[in-house]
């Protein structure tokens, strides 16, 4: 995927609309989730490299996977 061609005022106020949202109360709950549920994986010695927790299937799965909603099948039916 290539890099939005933003000019250099609309890249600013994206970058700005972003870290807001980023810092929201509910990103950083999921966050804090995700940083304990990978903590915990890595404390009973799993091997979680280059994978994400996938909340379906309450699971790590790589992350090609867990980027196209369930089973890979897109997100529109979720």
């Amino acid at each position: 995927m290539s890099k939005q061609r933003l000019s250099a005022a609309a890249a600013k106020a994206k970058a700005v609309r972003d870290l807001k949202y980023a810092n929201s109360p509910a990103r950083e709950a999921k966050r804090a989730e995700n940083q304990r549920l990978r903590r915990a994986a890595v404390k009973a010695g799993r091997n979680i490299e280059e994978k994400d927790y996938d909340h379906h299937t309450k699971s790590f799965v790589s992350s090609s996977k867990n980027r196209g909603g369930m089973s890979g099948k897109g997100t529109k039916n979720e």
